[in-house]
């Protein structure tokens, strides 16, 4: 009867999951909207710097990636954490960079291609497009790669496999 009842289980972990990564992906999308709108306006503004959208959208998401790990590492993926944190955070940060760039290409196209430069264009290019395909991209990764608990369990299987192993040429090593 509990094995009736586990599957549905993991559908609420992964509804519950998907709301907690949703959570943290508004906060996130608060900083960078309110960073990317603010350096936009100002000291990137497309008049004073050619490439100030571009420049105004990589300073704003890589301050959104900070918050976004911060809220995924100890809340929405706090069960699936790696023992590495220096591995998964270079995990994390590889894919929010590639995420980052579905959203500069998408501003990039909007705006030097198709020659919308308004601020409204630039971001419903970035903050609506870019950030509907980042995220989609962004969540399968640290779903399934960077947070994923099968990785963890095939590792914690073969490490007794590989410290038995090491430990025998030790072992044979010293017996010499």
């Amino acid at each position: 009867m509990s094995g009736v009842l586990q599957p549905g289980s993991r559908w609420r972990r992964f509804i519950v999951q998907v709301a907690q990564f949703g959570a943290v992906g508004a906060a996130g999308f608060l900083v960078d909207l309110t960073v990317f709108n603010a350096l936009r306006l100002t000291v990137f503004a497309p008049e004073h710097v050619a490439a100030g959208p571009l420049l105004a959208k990589v300073v704003s998401t890589v301050l959104a990636i900070i918050t976004n790990w911060l809220g995924n590492r100890y809340w929405t993926f706090s069960k699936e954490r790696q023992s590495s944190t220096v591995r998964e955070g270079i995990e994390f940060f590889a894919v929010s960079f590639a995420g980052m760039a579905i959203g500069l290409f998408c501003l990039w196209v909007s705006h030097y291609v198709l020659g919308y430069k308004s601020v409204v264009a630039d971001n419903i290019a970035s903050n609506v497009v870019g950030l509907a395909l980042g995220t989609i991209f962004r969540f399968v990764l640290y779903r399934y790669w960077v947070f994923s608990p099968t990785r963890q369990a095939a590792r914690a299987q073969t490490a007794p496999t590989l410290s038995t192993g090491s430990t025998s040429v030790m072992d044979a090593g010293t017996a010499r």
